[in-house]
């Protein structure tokens, strides 16, 4: 992997985010809140685990290891989620943009929220948290079907075809 290929995974991680929180800006507050079961037990609460934990992995990156989400998820809108995860993706950007290709190979040692220690190269943390994001999205279209809503496309083909 290279620095371009991380920076095109992540442009495609943004792309996608932003059409599920589209879709979500289109639901009533109680739509967001409603029981639409999945890991998490309702839309918001499924994109907020993918805003915190976009955060925490940028934080692993940076040298730190959080014990617990951040405290800001609890209780945040739809607006906030947002704002938060255009926050991570900027800094994550302005991060990977002072890296070279060489950096990818760095072991990123941290502990999960369980107090765990693991250590892997930054390139498969980098891979993990894009299909992570990925599989999010994926009961993101579940649960919007479950409240009537037709999800939008999130394909990482469909965003190179936009893109050419």
């Amino acid at each position: 992997m290279t620095i371009q290929e991380a920076l095109e995974l992540f442009g495609y991680d943004a792309w996608a985010h932003a059409r599920v929180f589209d879709a979500a800006e289109a639901l009533t507050p109680a739509q967001l809140q409603a029981t639409a079961a999945s890991s998490f037990p309702s839309l918001r609460g499924t994109l907020g685990h993918l805003v915190s934990a976009e955060w925490i992995w940028l934080r692993r990156w940076r040298g730190e290891s959080p014990t617990a989400i951040p405290s800001w998820v609890d209780g945040a809108s739809l607006a906030e989620l947002r704002g938060h995860l255009a926050g991570v993706q900027a800094e994550r950007d302005g991060y990977f943009a002072a890296l070279g290709d060489a950096d990818l190979a760095r072991v990123v040692e941290y502990r999960n929220l369980a107090g765990e220690s693991h250590a892997e190269p930054l390139a498969v943390l980098v891979r993990h948290v894009v299909n992570h994001s990925t599989y999010h999205r994926g009961q993101v279209a579940t649960q919007l079907r479950q409240l009537g809503v037709t999800p939008p496309g999130t394909d990482l083909v469909v965003y190179l075809r936009l893109r050419r």
